[in-house]
Order: structure tokens, then sequence, then C-alpha cells
């Protein structure tokens, strides 16, 4: 690697081996090899003059590429395209003549965009359902352990930890949702020459449009597409890549929201993120485990998000048929989103197999904000042995009001059951009060939604992905 120059933090840092693969110049310019392959195979079954020898030799020298001669022959002219053209013709005299026969630019680059996503967006897809196979044993595991809730960052309603991970895995659910339905959408350009109108490949076959148009049909079906999209320009939409990208922002927005969470229970002190033997700095010190890979998702989950602009604005401004000005900014918008959000997963699964929950820190914490919550239940087992509620209700919110405010200003410890106990108006001793005060009286159904949803929900998505399961996790710490 040099060290002189600058280096995609993304690759260096961040994103698997196999997502910078999908968007590598070897797997780029062999695509391109592919789609010329295709193309003069569907030309000569459809009766151009090429023979099956010069196909074969296309075929042949698909991986063999001399990226030096590329780089000499697009300094000399100027285009990427004619600069592999030359280049593949190099290696193969016997079908330099037709490669390339009747196709633009947009023949090999789109294609190759369209197809560099569908791997990506599988990658993905692999990635996403590891989390979400992990959250599910993580769900499991926690689902009966009470924790104080919050809502607005102030303690509320009890829930579970299991039930908590629920909602984070409902977000990768959607996500899942949103990316199956952009790859079954997904279609190739095919052939569809300069402006979109296939005029080249009309004179080709001498006026005939059914060939031009089964022309399409072959090449798509060569590439493993299924349809091209039925009408382009010289490019296919450009919406098209801000539904991808639109997958991959939900993505990053669904671990932002998992990291931000981690983060304030960090500082809690209710989870811990994984902790490597040999980590040193601010995030190994014993009281203050720093939630770096949170912090990483959080910040790579920023980036993806403000990306998405740019295949907005992309869609928004092209010209007519074409403008070259989406080049430059794709090269960039849609490779660094896809190895984000690569890393992003990577990091996401890796906290939740590696994290540490620590309950008897969330118990502490229930005890302390728990006599305020029950403060209704102790209000209606006084009613119902007769009590009036009028007056009991304004015992218990002077007492309350005082104990908050001793709290505050003062640092004191909730004795709010203290105070219920001897005031006679309640009748309760301090064991009376602690019943009503078993906080599994107070999650609710958290444990049963949670049991639910696993079995409704999440568990038949990782079965009938069971195959799909095991995606590559090189994470960087």
């Amino acid at each position: 690697m040099s060290h002189d120059s600058y280096q995609n933090p993304l690759c260096t840092r961040y994103a698997s081996r196999t997502m910078q693969h999908i968007f590598s110049d070897d797997f780029k310019f062999s695509t391109w090899r592919r789609l010329w392959t295709a193309l003069a195979e569907s030309e000569m079954e459809l009766g151009l003059p090429i023979t099956k020898e010069q196909v074969e030799e296309l075929r042949a020298h698909i991986h063999d590429i001399d990226y030096d001669m590329a780089a000499a022959e697009e300094k000399a002219v100027r285009h990427d395209v004619m600069a592999h053209v030359h280049t593949y013709a190099a290696c193969c005299p016997k079908a330099g003549g037709i490669i390339h026969l009747g196709a633009t630019s947009c023949f090999v680059g789109d294609n190759t965009d369209l197809i560099q996503m569908h791997e990506g967006l599988l990658q993905i897809r692999r990635l996403l359902l590891t989390a979400l196979d992990a959250l599910a044993d993580f769900m499991e595991r926690w689902k009966d352990q009470p924790t104080l809730g919050y809502t607005h960052f102030q303690a509320a309603q009890p829930t579970t930890v299991g039930k908590r991970a629920s909602l984070w895995a409902h977000d990768l659910l959607l996500d899942l949702e949103q990316l199956d339905f952009a790859l079954d959408h997904l279609k190739l350009r095919g052939c569809k020459g300069t402006t979109g109108t296939g005029a080249s490949f009309l004179e080709l076959f001498h006026g005939d449009a059914d060939k031009v148009r089964e022309l399409d049909r072959r090449v798509t079906e060569k590439m493993g597409f299924s349809a091209a999209y039925p009408v382009t320009g010289q490019t296919y939409s450009r919406k098209v890549d801000f539904n991808i990208l639109s997958v991959l922002s939900g993505i990053a927005q669904s671990a932002a929201k998992f990291s931000n969470d981690i983060r304030l229970l960090s500082h809690l002190k209710e989870f811990d993120e994984p902790f490597e033997s040999g980590q040193i700095g601010s995030s190994a010190m014993a009281y203050k485990r720093n939630p770096m890979r949170s912090e990483r998702i959080a910040s790579l989950s920023r980036y993806v998000m403000c990306d998405l602009m740019n295949p907005a604005i992309t869609a928004a401004t092209q010209w007519f048929e074409r403008t070259l000005d989406d080049s430059a900014n794709r090269r960039l918008a849609i490779p660094e989103a896809f190895l984000a959000v690569d890393a992003i997963l990577q990091l996401y699964t890796n906290i939740v197999t590696g994290g540490t929950p620590y309950p008897r820190v969330m118990e502490r914490r229930l005890q302390e904000e728990l006599p305020f919550m029950a403060t209704e239940n102790i209000l209606m087992d006084c009613v119902e042995r007769g009590g009036d509620r009028q007056a009991l209700h304004e015992a218990i919110r002077q007492h309350a009001v005082a104990v908050a405010k001793k709290m505050k200003l003062e640092g004191g410890e909730n004795d709010l059951l203290d105070r219920i106990a001897a005031d006679p108006r309640f009748g309760l001793d301090r064991p009376a009060l602690e019943a009503i005060l078993d906080v599994k009286k107070f999650t609710g159904c958290a444990r049963q939604q949670t049991e639910w949803f696993l079995a409704e929900q999440v568990r038949p998505v990782l079965e009938a992905n069971r195959d799909f399961l095991g995606a590559e996790i090189q994470i960087n710490v």
C-alpha cells in the first residue's frame, strides 16, 4: 500500500474484502468484458457476421486485463471505454473488430453499475440478516430482564432488555423489506443505443426492430437478469440510484438509532461494547469504556444519510437523454455508500454478539425510580380497601414532590416508600409496599411481545434465509 498519497479509509479501515471486490477494478472491467462477450454472442445468434471462434476468444480473455496498457490508452484517447476496447482487442486479435459492435459507452458503464449494485445489495442483505440473527439470540436471552424504560430520556415505565432489542430488530426487518423490494425490481439497462432508441442496432439488423428487441432480451438474460428497463435515454434513469441508496440510507438510520441507544446505555453503565484484551486508550479504562464502535456506526451512518443527497440531485438535474455531470459524482457516491453500510452492519453484529449488559445496574436504577411509578398502583390498592381516592391522591403527590425535591437539591435517596409506610392514611407497611413494587408487574406484556415477535416475524425470516446467513465479518477495531 502506498503511503505517500490519500487512501480511502472505507477500504483501508472499515469495509469487508467482499464489498471492496464488488467495486474493484477487477470486478468492473471483467464485467465490461462479460458484457462485450454477451453482446457479441447475441449478435452472432441473431445473424450478424460474428463467428463462434471470435466469441470464444473474447470469453477466454475476460480476466487477463493489462491495466498498464489500458492506462496508456486512456491517456492517449481520453476515453476510458475505448481504452479498454483497445486493450481487450490486443489480446483478442480475431475478435478485435467486433468488440462493442453497435454499442455506446453506457452499454458497459451503466450495465456494470447495475450489476455491481445488485451484487452489493446481496452482500448487504447477508450482513443485515446476520445482524438480525444476532439480535434474535440477544432478544431471546434477555426477554425477561427488566430495565427502566425511557421517554424523552426521562425515566418511564419499565420494559425488558429483550423488548427494547425488538425495536432495533423491527427496524432491520423494515429495512430488509425495502432491500428485497429494490432487489426484485432492479433491472439491467440492456442494449438501448446512443440515446436509447436502438438506432445503431436497427442499422446493424437492416431495419428489423424485432431483432433489436430480441438482442436486448438475450444480453439481459445472459447477464443473469430477468428484465431490462423498458425505456432509457443514453443512461438508465438516475432515480434508480436514488432508490438503491435510499435503502442504504434506511439501514444507516436504523443502525444510527441502535448506536445512539448503545451510547446512552454505556453512559448509564448498563451495557459495555466488546472489549479486546490488548485494547488501550480511553476506551479501555475500567471506569470509562468509551463506546467507540457505536460512535463509528453513528459517524459512518451520518455519512451515508448525507450521501443520499447525491443521487437525488443527480436524478433531478439530468438533461434530456443524458448529461455527463453525473459521472464523477456517481463514481464516489455509489461505491462509498455500499462500503460504508457494509462496515456499519459488521460493527452492528459485533456489538450485539460481543457486548455485555449489566442486570444489577439496571435493577439498582429501577429501584431508584420505581417508587414514583408505583404511586398509582399504591393508590388503587388503598382505594380498593376503602380509602378516599382524592385525599390519598393529594397525600401521595405531596410525598412524591418532597422526595423528588430532596433527591435533586440534596442528593438524597429515594425514601418515598418509608414516607408512605409511616403515613397512617395509607395503612400499608413496608413489606406490603414492596409486594406492590414487584418490578415484573410493571413490564406489561414485554416478555410475551418479544416472544410473539420472535416466533411470528423474526424466526420465520431467518429460517427462510438460513442458507443466506454467514456473511464475512471482518471487523477492524
